[in-house]
Parts: C-alpha cells; sequence; structure tokens
C-alpha cells in the first residue's frame, strides 16, 4: 500500500474527495507548464513544502526541484524563516509550486513578494489555499479567503491569474465541515466506515453546483498565475 496520503489518499481518508481533486488539479497545471523544449532545464520551487507529496510524479518533468521551507522540516532543501524570506538569488525559478501554504504564512503579501523576486519574468506559479476549512495550524493557521480576495491579493502582488479553479462548492463543503465537526468525538473504529459514507455524501453533493459556482464559492482554490515576461 503506498504510504503517502496526500498523493494517494484511501477511500476511508476523511480527505478523500478534496485531496483526490486537489491533486489531478494541481497535476494537470504541471503538465501545463512543463510542456515543451528547456523542460529538462527548469527549476521548479516547492514553497513552503512540508513533506513534497507530489515530488515524484514532478521531479521526472523539471530539471531541478528544489524544497523550501521553515528549519523545522528536515526534508527540505533550502530553509527560510516565518518572514518567507530566502536566500536564493534573483529569477532563479522558472515554477513556484504553492500547495497548501497561503494560510499558514505570516503575511501572504510577503510570501507572494518574495515568490516574485525568485520567479523568472514570464514563469508560472501554482497555487493552492483555502476558501472554507477548519483550523489547521502547522505551525500556524492564519488566512481563508473568498474568491475575489484571493484573485485580488495575487493579483496586488503583480501576479496575473491566467486560472482560477475552485474544488468543493458550497453544499459539499458544509457537509466536509460537518464531518470534520463530528469525526473525531467518534470511537477510532468507527472513523474509516465513517469517512466513507461522508466522502461519498461530499461527492454527491459537490454536482449540485457547476463549475462557475465553485469558482465563486469552493473550500479549495487552485491558481496559475504568471509573472508577466515584462515587469
Amino acid at each position: 500500500m503506498k504510504s503517502n496520503k496526500r498523493l494517494y489518499p484511501t477511500i476511508f481518508s476523511t480527505r478523500y474527495f478534496p485531496l483526490s481533486k486537489l491533486r489531478d488539479k494541481t497535476l494537470q497545471l504541471i503538465d501545463k507548464v512543463t510542456v515543451g523544449a528547456g523542460r529538462e532545464k527548469s527549476v521548479l520551487i516547492d514553497f513552503g513544502c512540508g513533506n513534497m507529496p507530489y515530488k515524484e510524479k514532478i521531479d521526472p518533468k523539471v530539471g531541478q526541484y528544489l524544497g523550501v521551507d521553515l528549519a523545522i522540516n528536515p526534508v527540505a532543501d533550502h530553509f527560510i524563516d516565518y518572514d518567507s524570506k530566502t536566500s536564493l538569488p534573483n529569477q532563479v525559478a522558472d515554477i513556484i509550486l504553492s500547495n497548501q501554504v497561503l494560510e499558514h504564512v505570516d503575511s501572504p503579501d510577503g510570501y507572494l513578494q518574495e515568490a516574485w523576486r525568485i520567479l523568472k519574468p514570464g514563469g508560472s506559479m501554482i497555487i493552492s489555499t483555502h476558501g472554507y476549512w477548519l483550523y489547521h495550524p502547522t505551525p500556524n493557521d492564519y488566512w481563508r479567503w473568498t474568491s475575489a480576495g484571493l484573485r485580488k491579493t495575487i493579483e496586488n502582488a503583480n501576479f496575473e491569474v491566467m486560472e482560477f479553479y475552485g474544488i468543493m462548492g458550497l453544499a459539499a463543503s458544509g457537509i466536509q465541515l460537518f464531518q470534520d465537526s463530528i469525526i473525531n468525538k467518534l470511537p477510532k473504529f468507527l472513523i474509516p466506515p465513517i469517512a466513507l459514507v461522508m466522502q461519498f455524501m461530499v461527492r454527491v453533493f459537490d454536482k449540485l453546483h457547476t463549475q462557475k459556482q465553485r469558482d465563486r464559492d469552493a473550500a479549495i482554490y487552485v491558481i496559475l498565475a504568471v509573472r508577466p515576461a515584462k515587469g
């Protein structure tokens, strides 16, 4: 059985549906930005890398995969402080991956400014973060966004938003939050079967919404942004 639970969530996981959808959309965007000549020399920075759950899928598509995170993360290749500042040179990255990081940083503006600095003109940044979600400090948890607020935050950092995609619409998000509010109050042996049922309900109720509605109201947003070639 594969142990990477973010890349390969089991059907008994309380996060099966959102993790599966997030993985699929993220890897779809990775495929989009790694097409063409020069990919074998491209540098991808996983900015706030955690345990780098998608690395095994992404690594063959780029020339260098660099994990950047706080010093408390022993698997990171490069360490930063809580202000998100790095010692990396200007314009070193072709691609930046920010996977469920933005809600945890002390200053989203500062984080995005640093991403802008280390990203090459014309480079791409793939960002995912939360609209609706439970509190989950790792080590901190500060922010949630409306779709308009998140877009404004990214554009205020001079990025151009190319794609903005919502995962889990309003009804599905409500069921996910209900599940999360009760699941840890149950006996442990009941959690897998309850999660199986609840995640099935999340999937069914997510069909109530169009993608346009999800893009407006969602539990998770995935954004493809670029640093313009000029500017």
